[in-house]
C-alpha cells in the first residue's frame, strides 16, 4: 500500500485561499482523470467540500507522487503552485489512512462531530467509481471510512460535541435569542441553491420552526423538487414554495433569514441587492452564506440592521467551540480501525504470492505424477488415486506452517517484504503473482458491479 493525500483544509489554509482553490464539478472530474493519468498515480480520489479539498492517490513513488499531486491541484484551482504550496499537507500510508477516518468521524471538521462529512465521503467514492479512477485500495479506504465514521457516531456521544455547519450557522444568527427556535418562530426563509447542503438548510429550517421557505434555483425542477419534498405528506409541515432565479430581488426584500450554497463560481448576490432589498424596511435580515467560493457579497458584513455569518466567519466561532469528552474515544476508535485496516492491507498484499506457491506446488506434484505414470503405466487407478493423495498431502504439510506464519507476519508493520523473501526462496514468477492480483482485482470489481 502506497496511500498518498495531498490537500489542503480550514485548518491549513485562510477561507480566502480556500475560496479561490474551489473547484466546480467539471473540474473535479478532469482532476481525477489527470492525476490517473499521471505517473505516479495508479488510483485516485477527491474529497472536495466547502472547507477543504483532498487528493488521494495510491502513488509507487512518495516524491513524484508530492509533486505531481500538488501541481495536478495548483493547475485545476487556478491558485500558484508557490501560493498554495505553504498551505498544502501531505499524509502518507498509515498516515493517510488516519487522516481519512479522523476527518470521517468529524474529528477534523470545523464543527467536532458533525455527521454531512461522511455523505461527501460517499459522494467522493461514488464519483471516483463512476469515473473508474477508484481501484481496490481506494474502495477498501473509503468504503471502511464510511464504516468508521457510522462506528463512532453509534458508538460514542460525538454527535453532542457538534452539528451540521448549517446548525451552527443558525446559532452564530441566533446569536442574543434564548434559542435557535424561538429565534426562527415567524419568519419567512429564502434558500438559495438545492443541492445537498441547501437541502439540508431547508430541512433544518423547517425543523426549527419557521413559517414559510422559498426555494429559488437556476434550475427550476430542482428547486419545484425540493419543495415536494418539504411539503409532501408525514413531512415537515412547513409553507414552502419554488421560484425563478429572476424573482430573487423580490424574495429577498420579503425574507427575513437566507441561507445560500450554490455552485456559482460568482456573487449570487451582491452588496447592491442587499442595500436595494433593505429600503424601506426595519426588520433585521439574517445571511448564511455556506457556499465556496462564496455566494454573498463580503461587504454586507458593514451593513447596518444586516447580519451575514459566513464560512469564514464560523471558522473564527468553531475555534471556541467546546471539545466534548467523547471526542477521547472516538480517536481511540480511530487508532485501532487504522491498526486494522493496515494489517488487513498488508496481509491482501502477500496473499497472490502464497496463491502463486501453492499453484507452483500444484504444478511440480502433476508433473511428479505424469513422470510416474510413464514409469510405472501398470498402476491401477486406486493405486494411482492413493499415490497422488499422499505426495499432495505432503506437499500440504511442508507448505501449511509457512504460508500460515507468513500471513501472519504479512500483517505486522514492515510485513511487505516477506512476500518479496517468498518470492525469491522459492523462485517464484513475478508475472504468475502478478496475473494473480490481477484476477482477484477483477473478481472484487465483479462483486462491486463495476464490470
Amino acid at each position: 500500500m502506497s496511500l498518498l493525500v495531498v490537500g489542503l483544509s480550514h485548518r491549513s489554509a485562510p477561507v480566502s485561499v480556500l475560496e479561490r482553490a474551489s473547484l466546480d464539478p467539471d473540474t473535479r472530474n478532469k482532476l481525477l482523470q489527470d492525476a490517473l493519468a499521471a505517473e505516479p498515480a495508479a488510483e485516485a480520489a477527491l474529497l472536495a467540500t466547502c472547507n477543504r479539498i483532498e487528493l488521494y492517490a495510491d502513488v509507487d513513488k512518495f516524491h513524484a507522487g508530492v509533486a505531481e499531486l500538488s501541481t495536478l491541484l495548483a493547475q485545476h484551482s487556478g491558485v500558484g503552485l508557490e501560493e498554495l504550496t505553504p498551505f498544502l499537507y501531505v499524509h502518507y500510508e498509515d498516515r493517510a489512512v488516519h487522516h481519512l477516518f479522523s476527518v470521517a468521524c468529524g474529528l477534523d471538521s470545523m464543527v467536532v462531530g458533525e455527521g454531512q462529512i461522511l455523505g461527501q465521503i460517499k459522494d467522493a467514492l461514488a464519483r471516483a467509481q463512476e469515473l473508474h479512477t477508484a481501484g481496490r485500495l481506494l474502495n477498501d479506504l473509503f468504503q471502511q471510512a464510511l464504516r468508521v465514521g457510522k462506528r463512532a457516531h453509534s458508538e460514542t456521544g460525538i454527535d453532542r460535541a457538534g452539528q451540521s455547519l448549517v446548525t451552527f450557522g443558525l446559532e452564530q444568527l441566533a446569536v442574543g435569542s434564548a434559542d435557535v427556535p424561538a429565534w426562527a418562530k415567524g419568519k419567512r426563509a429564502l434558500v438559495i441553491g438545492a443541492g445537498s447542503m441547501s437541502s439540508l438548510a431547508a430541512a433544518t429550517l423547517a425543523r426549527v420552526g419557521v413559517d414559510e421557505i422559498v426555494v429559488v434555483n437556476r434550475t427550476a425542477e430542482r428547486a419545484e423538487r425540493l419543495v415536494r419534498i418539504l411539503t409532501e405528506p408525514g413531512g415537515t409541515g412547513v409553507a414552502a414554495r419554488a421560484v425563478h432565479m429572476a424573482e430573487i430581488g423580490d424574495e429577498l426584500a420579503r425574507a427575513d433569514v437566507v441561507v445560500s450554497c450554490t455552485g456559482a463560481t460568482g456573487l449570487v448576490l451582491t452588496g447592491q441587492a442587499v442595500e436595494t432589498a433593505m429600503i424601506g424596511r426595519r426588520e433585521p435580515l439574517a445571511l448564511l452564506d455556506l457556499a465556496m467560493p462564496r455566494d454573498i457579497d463580503a461587504a454586507v458584513h458593514r451593513m447596518v440592521n444586516v447580519r451575514l455569518v459566513d464560512i469564514e466567519s464560523l471558522a473564527e466561532a468553531s475555534a471556541d467551540a467546546p471539545m466534548a469528552a467523547d471526542v477521547d474515544q472516538v480517536r481511540g476508535i480511530v487508532a485501532d480501525e487504522v491498526a486494522a485496516f493496515g494489517a488487513a492491507q498488508r496481509a491482501a498484499h502477500i496473499t497472490p504470492t502464497v496463491v502463486a506457491l501453492r499453484t507452483m506446488a500444484a504444478d511440480v506434484v502433476a508433473g511428479e505424477m505424469a513422470r510416474l505414470e510413464g514409469r510405472l503405466p501398470g498402476l491401477d487407478e486406486k493405486q494411482r488415486a492413493e499415490i497422488t493423495q499422499t505426495v499432495r498431502r505432503v506437499v500440504d504439510k511442508l507448505l501449511h506452517a509457512p504460508t500460515v506464519r507468513v500471513k501472519q507476519l504479512a500483517s505486522e508493520p514492515g510485513g511487505a517484504g516477506y512476500a518479496d523473501a517468498l518470492r525469491t526462496l522459492f523462485d517464484l514468477d513475478p508475472e504468475t503473482v502478478a496475473a494473480v492480483s490481477r484476477a482477484d482485482l477483477n473478481d472484487a470489481d465483479v462483486n462491486r458491479g463495476r464490470v
